[in-house]
């Protein structure tokens, strides 16, 4: 079984930082890509980045990429966000599935491809 905790959420003003942390435990091969999620109520969770295991192979939505970086260091995967914007307000979510290669992980970005999903930590970005 894996287990996902995030940490690191908060509240922010446009143009700042944050720094999402999200600590892995159980089985790796069930984990070998993982990804950060967001949603806000009433839509669709949308997928943010995604990383494959070896650390190297990383993939960004569109509406994050330049601002975002998601990196790896053990059993830890980050999400760097910079440069933050109001519309990056939402619930962000850590998850993980152990299918296909670095290629399955970088084009992937379907809620339904994840198995395993933390808690959500709330963004909160203010202008």
């Amino acid at each position: 079984q894996v287990q996902l905790v995030e940490s690191g959420g908060g509240s922010v003003q446009a143009g700042g930082s944050l720094r999402l942390s999200c600590t892995a435990s159980g089985y790796t091969g069930s984990r070998n890509c993982m990804g950060w999620f967001r949603q806000v109520p009433g839509k669709e969770r949308e997928g943010v980045a995604t990383i494959y295991t070896n650390g190297l192979s990383t993939a960004y939505a569109d509406s994050v990429k330049g601002r975002f970086t998601i990196s790896l260091a053990g059993d830890t995967v980050y999400l760097q966000m910079n440069s933050l914007k109001p519309d990056d307000t939402a619930k962000y979510y850590c998850a993980a599935h152990g299918k296909g290669g670095a290629g399955y992980c970088a084009t992937r970005f379907s809620q339904t491809d994840f198995t395993h999903w933390g808690q959500g930590t709330q963004v909160t970005v203010s202008s």
